[in-house]
């Protein structure tokens, strides 16, 4: 008998035979490899390293003259990384060694069709259970990984359609104006540079990546202006010889659009002006030039909302507060735009502006009042 789940028998002749996939054919039906042994390990640890041969882990054992998907994904990897960020890269990187190769790796291009996709699609969804959005990115990776294995075959790889799970409309908290005052009287008392910076995201929107990277330098009090042009993450270590799984890591703001300029309103220019130190060169939430890590940020303000009573409040919860109070007021929405580091109006009004039950009969008012049916 085989243990569960591992494909792996002792025949009628005393031999041991480990099954494992192969290749998949253009109909997508499995096709299996065999590996033999005298005893159990020795059958499991032929078929772990042609498993590993299949998902690009290790060399051919043969040259088959065509290479599988896992080889064009390390090639596509590549040529991304001159490309793009490293934060970038590493989330690229992370989709096709946890997600693509385990699965399509073994595959070769000119056998993918639209019905492998879907099946690929349909088991992130049920049996990874990931979320629809997780699901589009890897679709979007393996898309571009198809497109680079195209150019290889000119005039004769298949074109496949990609079908994109419909990702559902998500909660988004925001804080009420009671709950806001609420929160802002907690942080003037006794206020350190780590609340000061808490507030500071809650009048400007600015993302907690870039609040822990903006520095006293970044801010003008004489033009009461905040300069965006950096952002911290946590990102995977993929450094030849390092002993640390993730570093922190310094460099540009989500997108162009993200390098921005954002006014203050008097009364924040007056406490930046209360907190600021001697050195420029200092970060806003540590005083030192030694930055504070985004996850550090989270829980401290995870530690404010709770002594506030405030339940579901997260560090993005600030930014969306901050453009539905700028919606209410009446801002002009292509400023809002620009000020939230958006490319587009469309980004904001559909993902950060969240209309109160109060401002929705404030309008429904404004349209008695001016109706002709009374």
């Amino acid at each position: 008998m085989s243990k569960k789940g591992e494909n792996i028998y002792k025949r009628r002749d005393g031999r041991w035979e480990a099954r494992y996939i192969k290749e998949y054919d253009i109909s997508g039906k499995i096709k299996y490899g065999f590996c033999y042994g005298k005893t159990y390990k020795e059958a499991k640890e032929k078929s772990e390293r042609m498993k590993a041969c299949v998902q690009g882990l290790m060399p051919q054992p043969q040259e088959t003259g065509c290479h599988r998907l896992s080889y064009y994904c390390d090639e596509w990897l590549k040529s991304e990384r001159i490309k793009v960020k490293e934060s970038t890269f590493v989330r690229y990187e992370t989709i096709v060694e946890r997600h693509i190769k385990p699965r399509l790796g073994g595959q070769y291009p000119l056998s993918i069709r639209e019905n492998l996709v879907d099946s690929f699609t349909q088991k992130l969804l049920c049996e990874d259970e990931l979320s629809a959005k997780t699901v589009k990115d890897i679709l979007v990776a393996l898309r571009s990984i198809l497109k680079y294995t195209a150019r290889q075959f000119p005039g004769i790889f298949p074109e496949i359609q990609f079908s994109y799970p419909k990702e559902s409309k998500q909660f988004i908290r925001v804080l009420s104006i009671e709950e806001q005052v609420n929160l802002c009287s907690y942080l003037l008392c006794n206020m350190d540079l780590c609340k000061f910076g808490v507030m500071l995201a809650l009048y400007t929107g600015l993302r907690i990546g870039e609040l822990c990277a903006l520095q006293w330098k970044d801010i003008s009090g004489k033009d009461c202006l905040i300069s965006v042009n950096a952002t911290v993450q946590r990102i995977k270590d993929i450094d030849a010889g390092s002993h640390s799984q993730t570093k922190i890591t310094i460099g540009e703001p989500k997108s162009d659009c993200s390098t921005r300029q954002i006014p203050m309103t008097d009364f924040i220019a007056e406490l930046c002006e209360r907190m600021r130190p001697e050195n420029s060169a200092a970060f806003i939430l540590t005083g030192t030039e030694k930055c504070m890590e985004p996850r550090t940020l989270q829980y401290r303000l995870a530690k404010y909302t709770k002594e506030c009573g405030l339940d579901g409040v997260h560090f993005h919860t600030l930014r969306h507060t901050f453009a539905t109070r700028c919606i209410e007021v009446g801002f002009e929405i292509k400023s809002l735009s620009e000020i939230l580091g958006h490319a587009s109006t469309t980004i904001t009004l559909n993902r950060y502006v969240h209309s109160s039950m109060e401002l929705k009969r404030d309008n429904m008012k404004k349209l008695a009042a001016a109706s002709i049916l009374k």
